[in-house]
């Protein structure tokens, strides 16, 4: 079944990278780096391991296969707890065997699951690896509670929870439910302090994973985040061992630069998480991405919820020991974990409630956190289903006579079979999700990261917005070589001490023309001489998080004059005009397209160039070459369409893939529809409207593939 499932995932793997935290992931693994807070330090060590294996097949693709197998592996767990729980009331090994693929199938393929297991987008599918080791174990555990073997499985299971933390923080997810098991089960074992004090002492050794963070970040990989060290320059006993370099680690470990609220703090009413929950949970059984089929998304929700509901009772009433585990564990995987994450509005559900207002929205789909709740639930949807197909086998068994007027306990195997066709609902999932599901042939966001860096010139510094303006930018630069001359400065990062000290001790990266773009051959293009940030580490680190200005402050650099408006002036916001102040004219300076540069005033000297916008030495002038667009912004037409015509691969990507999934994402699509749109308007000024005809055919089929139809009033 394991197997099986593999093949699927495998057949609908992605062969790149994807949009949010995947290319940070890969790339991190390939550096053998840092990624986001908590570092996941066990994923990077498995990942860059399993990276190196002699697979024939791309490195993402590779890292991605991680994900398929941890999770198929998973689907091959599922099926033994659900065999192991029929075993309590079907005698028949066949149809306990025929639960358990119903188990399997019914988990792997709802919709979250399988999107995730196809490509590493988060490190879910290992974690869920995780918790399924650890049901198995307690499931065993508790059919044989005592004895040296008993105990040698608790141990076991607390390793293996404190090292599934180290993978991802879910690792703990299962405890509760360990807890609850022996507390029902055997009680008295709680209270032998010995066998307590090693499976503490198993938990805390399975933590030492995260030791690997201040030991790596010391010898600064090329992706750091968080630099959990208090060596500045290299890696050195006394700074590693270091009260600094602790605060740092458990900064990290503990997520402190997201400043998350505690669960006592609503950010929306309990009643609207729970419907959050819903929304997701409905998405499993048919991923009605166009909203075609309402009416049957909500039908074979509430079918697969009372199904789970069912099994669930079955469960109980068949099987109390492994119950109270896993009963537990669905309760920590869906309502205890609803009212932990405290999550804001949903992004469909807000936009489903009229709108989006990020204050009080999140700023893309959660449905990921709830992968663990929505593959285990399969095992309860199965027991439910094989609940309803004997029920079935008895009334076919009573009705033709088999068991004179004494219903039968379980039906014989004729029965049985009559029935069996009730079991194809758990195999809905599988061809309705098949469409939304499948990454296979996806890769856009790798030629989208490679489009964004060859908009740039060489030695560039650019400035970017977000996780999807950037991982993906990181991924092509670290993975696969691709123009490491440009330095990547991510908004949200640039507010953070460790950044800034990474840009500064970056090295200077050697541009490639030969494989570049041809647009930038036969220009000379002199190597920059030092650091983007002429500062020294302490420096960096005495930059203010923000400088409160009580009147308009002018800023000057050459011919650049801007005038910085009264208010907070934040730490990323003082880095960038630095930036400015040190690195320019040297390294040319581009933005992605968005506010920040705006609300420094800027806007006079910015020139779009395709999906980036150029910081010019002097104001820009209206001319048919560099026409006025927007707000004050201009386009230069002849680099824009040079872009669009020699450089840019994206769009016929995504007219390629047809559809988009997670609207949440595809501002990246936006990008390239209104720069078609700027370019053909540009265009047509010049009096070039065959050109810009086709520049709009592009525009369209892009709209189309992306679902932009309404966004840019066009009809299809």
């Amino acid at each position: 079944t394991a197997l099986a499932v593999l093949l699927l995932y495998v057949v609908t793997l992605a062969p790149s990278t994807a949009m949010w935290d995947t290319s940070e992931y890969i790339a991190a693994a390939y550096v053998l780096g840092l990624p986001h807070p908590p570092g996941n330090p066990l994923f990077v060590l498995l990942a860059h391991a399993f990276g190196l294996l002699p697979i024939p097949v791309s490195y993402a693709a590779r890292i991605n296969l991680l994900a398929a197998l941890t999770s198929a592996a998973s689907a091959g767990i599922w099926f033994l707890v659900t065999e192991r729980v029929l075993a309590s009331w079907l005698p028949q090994r066949w149809q306990r065997i025929t639960g358990g693929v119903l188990g399997a199938v019914i988990g792997a393929t709802a919709f979250t699951v399988w999107n995730q297991s196809v490509v590493m987008e988060k490190v879910y599918p290992i974690s869920l690896l995780f918790i399924a080791v650890v049901t198995w174990l307690a499931i065993r555990w508790l059919d044989r509670p005592e004895g040296p073997g008993a105990d040698r499985t608790l141990v076991l299971i607390a390793y293996l929870i404190g090292l599934g933390y180290t993978v991802h923080p879910a690792g703990f997810l299962a405890l509760p439910a360990v807890g609850v098991a022996v507390l029902v089960r055997r009680r008295q074992t709680l209270l032998r302090w010995r066998l307590v004090l090693v499976a503490l002492a198993a938990l805390i050794l399975g933590l030492t994973p995260f030791a690997v963070e201040p030991i790596r970040a010391a010898y600064f990989p090329a992706m750091n985040e968080g630099e959990p060290t208090g060596c500045a320059t290299e890696i050195g006993f006394s700074c590693t061992f270091s009260a600094l370099t602790y605060d740092r680690l458990m900064d990290n470990i503990n997520r402190t630069q997201y400043l998350k609220p505690s669960v006592f703090e609503r950010q929306r009413p309990f009643a609207t998480q729970l419907e959050m929950w819903w929304l997701y949970f409905k998405w499993q059984w048919l991923r009605d991405v166009h909203g075609a089929y309402p009416a049957a998304q909500t039908v074979l929700a509430v079918v697969f919820f009372l199904l789970g509901l069912l099994g669930g009772y079955e469960h109980w009433r068949r099987d109390r020991p492994s119950f109270w585990y896993f009963g537990s564990l669905v309760f920590t995987l869906t309502l205890g974990l609803i009212y932990y994450l405290n999550f804001k509005m949903g992004y469909t559900q807000a936009l489903l409630h009229g709108g989006l207002d990020f204050s009080v929205t999140e700023p893309r789909d959660r449905d990921y956190f709830y992968l663990w709740g929505f593959s285990a639930w399969g095992v309860w949807a199965a027991l439910g289903l094989v609940a309803v197909w004997q029920a079935l086998g008895r009334l076919v068994a009573n009705a033709a006579g088999a068991h004179g007027d004494r219903p039968a306990a379980a039906p014989g195997r004729r029965p049985a079979l009559l029935a069996s066709p009730i079991l194809v609902l758990a195999f809905v999932p599988l061809f309705v999700n098949w469409t939304s599901a499948s990454r296979a042939g996806e890769v856009f966001t790798r030629d989208w990261a490679v489009d964004i860096l060859n908009s740039v010139e060489p030695y560039s510094i650019l400035i970017t917005n977000g996780d999807n303006d950037t991982f993906p930018l990181w991924y092509a630069q670290q993975v696969e070589g691709v123009r490491k001359d440009v330095i990547v400065g991510v908004t949200t990062y640039l507010g953070i001490d460790w950044f800034a000290r990474q840009m500064i001790r970056r090295p200077i990266y050697e541009y490639d023309a030969a494989k570049g773009p041809a647009i930038y051959r036969g220009a000379a293009w002199p190597k920059p001489s030092g650091s983007p940030l002429d500062m020294t580490l302490a420096e960096a680190d005495s930059i203010p998080q923000y400088v409160m200005l009580r009147q308009p402050q002018q800023f000057r650099h050459g011919n650049i004059t801007t005038t910085i408006q009264p208010g907070v002036l934040t730490r990323s916001e003082i880095v960038t005009l630095r930036l400015i102040a040190d690195a320019y004219p040297e390294r040319p300076i581009y933005f992605v397209a968005g506010g920040f540069a705006r609300r420094l005033g800027l806007t006079p000297y910015l020139l779009t160039q395709g999906l980036v916008q150029k910081l010019e030495p002097h104001k820009v002038e209206t001319t048919p070459e560099t026409p006025s667009i927007r707000g004050g912004e201009h386009l230069d037409i002849a680099r824009t369409a040079a872009l669009w015509n020699t450089v840019y691969r994206g769009p016929s990507d995504l007219i390629e893939q047809g559809d988009w999934v997670d609207q949440a994402s595809n501002s990246s699509a936006i990008n390239y529809a209104v720069v078609g749109f700027m370019l053909a308007g540009g265009l047509r000024q010049q009096g070039d409207t065959a050109t810009a005809r086709g520049v709009m055919d592009t525009v369209t089929g892009v709209i189309h593939a992306a679902r932009l139809e309404e966004l840019f009033g066009v009809s299809r």
